[in-house]
């Protein structure tokens, strides 16, 4: 079965507009370009694009993983909690003629939007072509593999799946992730020293195939 994709908070923040429109909340990263195409126009849509590119796991119960939910004190009833303003699919506060039940699931629990998941940790790494000496920093996420990163770094260099990737002397395992390569991560303690992790981002060697220098 096929890994899900990770994706860095950055990366969710660039679809940020309401012809490319994406949200993350209780780790998944969810496409709403299509929702917002739907219901364009409607005035639910707002509270979705005030946070367009954003993370909206406020908005959720982490147990039930639905809308948050409030007892209200003047009619004693159970109501959604949405205090940016009720969203699609969140039904009116009391009956309504003009309100469609059979929606199916909402947005929210609806698949169909999911495009990954939100990396629970991201972290930063210098890959360095020993051919070129050229040096490029990339922000990964902590649960990706080295294959994964690989496609991540195809884009300053199309050639990179023909080199072999190490760190120190170690060669590394394209199908484990950094920390599983042992390539710990580092910056809580960094941190409690107080030094800044950017300046210490470990270092990713590239060495390639047929440079016959190379043992």
């Amino acid at each position: 079965m096929d890994r899900p994709s990770y994706f860095t908070p950055a990366e969710v923040a660039a679809h940020n507009t309401a012809a490319d429109l994406w949200v993350s909340f209780l780790g998944r990263v969810c496409d709403l370009t299509p929702l917002v195409e739907q219901h364009k126009g409607d005035d639910l849509l707002l509270p979705i694009m005030q946070c367009a590119g954003k993370d909206i796991s406020s908005w959720f119960d982490p147990e039930t993983k639905d809308v948050l939910r409030y007892v209200d004190p003047l009619t004693s009833c159970e109501r959604y909690y949405t205090p940016r303003g009720r969203f699609v699919h969140v039904p009116p506060a009391g009956p309504r003629s003009d309100w469609a039940t059979d929606i199916g699931p909402p947005w929210w629990r609806d698949g169909r939007y999911e495009v990954g998941l939100l990396s629970a940790k991201t972290r930063w790494i210098r890959v360095v072509n020993t051919l070129t000496s050229q040096e490029q920093k990339l922000q990964v996420c902590s649960e990706e593999t080295l294959a994964e990163i690989l496609q991540r770094y195809l884009r300053y260099n199309a050639h990179a799946c023909s080199y072999t990737w190490k760190h120190g002397r170690a060669t590394l395992d394209m199908s484990r992730t950094l920390s599983e390569n042992n390539v710990l991560d580092e910056d809580h303690e960094l941190q409690q020293l107080g030094l800044d992790p950017d300046l210490f981002s470990p270092a990713i060697l590239l060495h390639f195939n047929d440079d016959l220098t190379e043992g």
